[in-house]
């Protein structure tokens, strides 16, 4: 048995609650929106580069903690060190042992990309055996197609895709995309990352599907040309790498951008003119694909 302890912060007080916490023993710690299911729900978004986003002005910090006779005291002392006098109203609630990796397996079902794509994880049976199955396991590297971005992605190599084709995809994360297009019958496959353990996924999830991957470190030089390229990254690196992506690109080569707000599709678009025109091809939950090369 567990406890999980609620308290209320504000922006100011709610990190430095969070490192109190767990310098108090707390198994966890989270900070969420405590407006969460309101009309007054705030998002947040950040990215590689940028300044952090701030918390929310009513935050919920949550905490996990082992059963103790002290845990109120342990609190009250982790709240005064974070500056907080008048401790809020503290919620605890009892979390019973359980099956952590089967309720985590529940949370994650069969992705319906289209009438022949599927993403399976690895512990289902495929609803359609005859479609092209994904098997992709939620792991440490981000992608496993429940994402907007990623769905755009996914929908533009099955129309994009032609026989042979060569793909780079510059921040593979977990080799979702490299492994589509390699399932949907492009010959060479390249995918560029900056962090090793979404490479190293990205093996692992390749070897599962039975298709052949080429990875290499986004360190390492670039300099072989494809006849298509896909990036879901965020929308500051993929202006910072718009000089590379294009160079990237063969002449007769098709481009498709993701993890771009449609807020944020002209200056991406701005940022690629020099090099070639981009056009928003389609948009999803608040995000867009944006595109190079012919339409459809």
């Amino acid at each position: 048995m567990w406890l999980s302890v609620a308290i209320e912060a504000d922006a100011a007080h709610a990190e430095t609650l969070s490192d109190a916490l767990l310098a108090a023993g707390a198994i966890s710690v989270s900070v969420e929106d405590a407006l969460a299911g309101t009309e007054f729900e705030t998002p947040q978004f950040g990215e590689p580069g940028s300044s952090s986003s701030p918390l929310w002005d009513n935050s919920r910090v949550v905490a996990l903690f082992e059963p103790a006779a002290d845990l109120k005291e342990r609190i009250a002392a982790a709240a005064r060190q974070a500056g907080i006098e008048d401790l809020p109203e503290i919620r605890c609630e009892e979390v019973a042992e359980q099956d952590w990796v089967r309720l985590t397996q529940s949370q994650f079902e069969p992705i319906r990309i289209s009438g022949r794509l599927w993403i399976v994880p690895s512990w289902h049976v495929a609803p359609d055996p005859a479609a092209i199955n994904l098997e992709l396991d939620p792991g440490l590297a981000f992608g496993t197609g429940s994402h907007p971005t990623t769905r755009l992605c996914l929908e533009w190599l099955e129309t994009s895709i032609v026989p042979g084709c060569s793909v780079l995809d510059y921040g593979c994360g977990s080799g979702i995309l490299g492994i589509a297009a390699a399932k949907l019958g492009a010959g060479d496959v390249l995918g560029i990352d900056i962090d090793p353990t979404a490479l190293a996924a990205a093996a692992d999830n390749a070897a599962r599907n039975g298709v052949q991957l080429r990875l290499a470190h986004s360190g390492e030089p670039l300099t072989q040309t494809f006849d298509r390229v896909v990036a879901n990254i965020l929308t500051n690196p993929l202006m910072l790498l718009a000089p590379l992506l294009s160079s990237r690109l063969k002449p007769a080569g098709r481009l498709a951008l993701a993890g771009v707000l449609e807020s944020q599709a002209e200056q991406v678009i701005a940022a690629y003119a020099p090099y070639l025109p981009l056009r928003v091809g389609a948009t999803r939950e608040g995000w867009v694909r944006l595109e190079s090369g012919k339409i459809g």
